[in-house]
């Protein structure tokens, strides 16, 4: 079961989340309001339409709240104990609808205000961000024609992915989300998110490619990964075997 947490432990981080989304939205010009999508809908429900930087804050704040799953999260935060911060909150299913309307302010945000600075040790990886089951692929409805089929290392799964560069202190440096079915070498990708990155990358077996190591090599990269079963051992400087 989901631990519900208290509205005064919730409500300062909450405020500053939304401050600051908000600020970055208008500061961007960036200020319009979510759309309902039929006559009927928007007649009916005009008083409860959300902000598109309140839609964000409740994404963001999500994943701080420590709850697994957002249906929970949402009817029980948002819509009790947050009902004076979020008094237009929409319906649970409204709000999933909502949340792809969001994504691209999020991204944004996060790139244009919160990227660390490269120290010469990056750290490359990418994750899978499944939008729902496989079986339940071809009723999936909020990010149809957008998510994508993909395989990880533990098998097929349907939506997007990750793919993340970080520092050794861990600040996110650069990342872009793609659909699920592109490689983790794809050249679309790796370029600009090594646009300010110089010196040392680590990355798993994903990323090993000759053809990439030579571009990003000319570069001022090395690129930097474990060695397959079936290839041979190279010479490799003592302080990158120890990193």
């Amino acid at each position: 079961m989901n631990q519900t947490f208290s509205k005064k432990e919730f409500t300062m981080d909450l405020t500053e989340i939304f401050c600051a989304i908000d600020d970055y939205c208008t500061q961007q010009k960036i200020n319009w309001n979510v759309k309902i999508l039929s006559p009927v809908v928007r007649k009916r429900n005009r008083k409860f339409q959300l902000s598109l930087s309140e839609v964000a804050t409740i994404v963001v704040y999500f994943h701080l709240s420590h709850y697994r799953e957002f249906k929970n999260y949402y009817l029980i935060e948002i819509k009790k104990n947050l009902k004076s911060e979020f008094p237009k909150a929409v319906s649970y299913n409204r709000s999933v609808e909502l949340m792809p309307n969001a994504l691209c302010v999020i991204a944004s945000f996060l790139s244009n205000t919160r990227m660390g600075k490269c120290s010469g040790i990056s750290f490359i990886d990418s994750t899978i961000l499944k939008v729902c089951d496989n079986r339940r692929i071809h009723s999936h409805k909020v990010f149809k024609n957008i998510a994508q089929r993909g395989k990880s290392s533990t098998g097929w799964f349907y939506g997007f992915k990750l793919h993340l560069i970080i520092n050794d202190r861990g600040e996110i440096l650069s990342f872009m989300i793609t659909p699920g079915n592109v490689d983790d070498r794809n050249s679309k990708v790796i370029f600009p998110l090594v646009k300010n990155i110089y010196d040392k990358l680590f990355g798993d077996r994903g990323y090993i490619s000759q053809s990439l190591f030579e571009s990003l090599y000319e570069k001022g990269i090395q690129l930097i990964t474990k060695l397959k079963k079936n290839m041979k051992n190279k010479l490799m400087p003592l302080v990158d075997k120890i990193l």
